[in-house]
């Protein structure tokens, strides 16, 4: 230090060079016009050569700078070189060293001046930044790629800042708020695109995440644009913090689901009609139970001496099971009972059908044959027309107190049974005394059998809602059951045999219900008047 305290030279040299080792920098002298330049020793490193062998950098044709940032070197280079350019030299670029790597060095200079303003000297420093640019080359990569991911996501993400406004969208948010370049969306607020009825809500969902720190997730907004159209998205919001923590605004992601949201509106309005619909038709079938309960209420004709008894079960609202006791004469009654295919509406029509048929053959409800050969051929041309395939059985029987006998004809339908003197046995067991089912053969026939009414003391017609009720090990109750409840029920009354019918059945089947509609029709003889 010198008496008036100031530095001495060789003290500012030693703390340059101090300075200058610890930053890591080399120093470069170049007098313009010469070919030779100065390097210190750590440029020396850089460039991996000898010092005699290092070239001028700043010389043409600067094949040793990088051919990327070649012409940006030139041109720093050649603006220094201009009388009255610039008093400084700034310029990052790639050079070729001596092991033909390529090293990022950041060149910085002082240009010196003659009064003319001619360059004659310039001087400076370089600094080896590989590392760096190779950092902000990797980061730059990530956000790249972070950016192509945002940008491709099927969803609208959005930032903005503490008043709500956006400072950062990726393309899908862009091409939703119909500005495209999502950049265009940059300063803007809600308010831009939308009326109140959706901007003010979303400005104070923001301020409460802004207040509170705590996110908004699948929330279901309706948005009212400006324009006038209705969408609607599900969106989640966030508190935007700074790598230290602070909140710097809000974020969100949200998705149209406005398909969606429609498709379910569609939806509810066409189950209110459904439901309106269903209604009404629930009354029908309410009505049409009431009708068919009504038909099948043990109301019977007083004919001669004979009594008459029934059973109705239906599994459903809607049975295809009916029975039906037909006055004839004043000594003779016909006993119907019918099963038709399935259950439900289609069965019920059938059930219907048959009825008005039935009320049409009352002419020949003497001869079961033709009775039944009647029903078939009317259920044939109905289910024609009406391009249907459905059919019922049947078995109808007379009993004639003039005549002193029982006729019965049978289409497809288990023969009845009969208790009487000779005990209990099943009638039209054999194929030959059986037709077929009624709707199937418009032309078919049904043989007519016969048994002296002095050998029937009770008479038992059934569907097959009896016979095929099973048990725990899948038998099923079948005929034979059936006449021996029957044969161990004859002291009692009608009625009391046909309770004692059911009651075995649902005994024996063990779940305590039918699988199937159960119709039973019984008729005591009597004595004749």
């Amino acid at each position: 230090m010198s008496k008036d305290g100031q530095s001495a030279p060789g003290e500012v040299a030693e703390r340059m060079v101090l300075a200058l080792k610890a930053s890591n920098e080399g120093i470069w002298d170049w007098y313009v016009g010469k070919r030779e330049i100065y390097y210190s020793r750590r440029i020396i490193e850089f460039l991996e050569c000898p010092e005699m062998a290092a070239p001028n950098l700043f010389l043409a044709p600067y094949d040793h700078v990088h051919p990327e940032e070649r012409t940006a070197f030139e041109r720093a280079v050649l603006q220094s070189l201009e009388t009255g350019g610039p008093e400084k030299l700034s310029v990052d670029c790639r050079v070729r060293s001596g092991s033909g790597t390529w090293r990022w060095l950041r060149i910085r200079g002082t240009v010196v001046r003659d009064r003319e303003g001619h360059a004659t000297r310039i001087a400076g420093s370089m600094i080896d930044i590989s590392l760096r640019k190779g950092a902000e080359a990797q980061l730059e990569e990530e956000r790249h790629l972070l950016k192509q991911l945002i940008d491709h996501v099927p969803l609208q993400i959005y930032f903005k800042d503490l008043d709500s406004h956006f400072v950062l969208a990726n393309r899908k948010m862009g091409d939703w708020m119909g500005v495209g370049d999502p950049t265009d969306l940059l300063g803007k607020h809600d308010r831009d695109f939308f009326n109140e009825a959706h901007w003010g809500p979303a400005a104070y969902d923001e301020r409460q995440i802004l207040e509170t720190g705590q996110p908004i997730t699948d929330k279901l907004e309706r948005e009212t644009w400006r324009a006038g159209e209705e969408t609607w998205v599900q969106t989640s919001k966030f508190p935007w913090r700074d790598r230290l923590g602070r909140v710097k605004g809000t974020f969100g992601v949200s998705g149209d689901v406005t398909d969606l949201v429609v498709a379910q509106k569609k939806a509810a309005k066409l189950a209110s009609a459904l439901s309106v619909r269903n209604q009404a038709y629930e009354e029908e079938l309410h009505l049409a139970r009431e009708i068919q309960q009504a038909l099948a209420n043990g109301q019977f004709p007083t004919v001669d001496n004979f009594g008459f008894g029934a059973r109705y079960v239906p599994i459903s609202g809607l049975a295809g099971d009916f029975f039906e006791v037909v006055p004839v004469s004043d000594r003779a009654a016909g006993l119907l009972i019918c099963d038709v295919m399935g259950h439900g509406v289609r069965s019920a029509l059938i059930v219907a059908m048959l009825r008005g048929l039935l009320e049409k053959q009352r002419s020949q409800a003497a001869d079961p044959g033709l009775f039944l050969h009647g029903l078939n051929e009317g259920l044939c041309s109905i289910l024609s027309r009406a391009g249907a395939t459905m059919f019922a059985t049947a078995f109808y029987a007379v009993a004639d107190r003039t005549t002193g006998t029982l006729t019965y004809a049978c289409a497809g339908h288990p023969g009845a049974v009969i208790s009487g003197r000779n005990g209990v046995r099943q009638l039209a067991t054999e194929k030959p005394e059986r037709g077929p089912g009624l709707g199937l053969i418009a032309t078919a026939s049904y043989p007519v059998g016969s048994v002296p009414l002095e050998d029937v003391d009770r008479l038992i017609l059934f569907t097959d809602g009896i016979l095929e009720a099973q048990n725990g090990s899948g038998e099923a109750f079948f005929e034979q059951r059936l006449m021996e409840i029957v044969g161990a029920s004859c002291g009692q009354p009608l009625d009391a045999m046909l309770d004692a019918i059911l009651g075995s059945v649902l005994a024996f089947s063990e779940s305590r219900h039918f699988d199937d509609d159960v119709c039973l029709l019984g008729m005591e003889v009597g004595v004749e008047k």
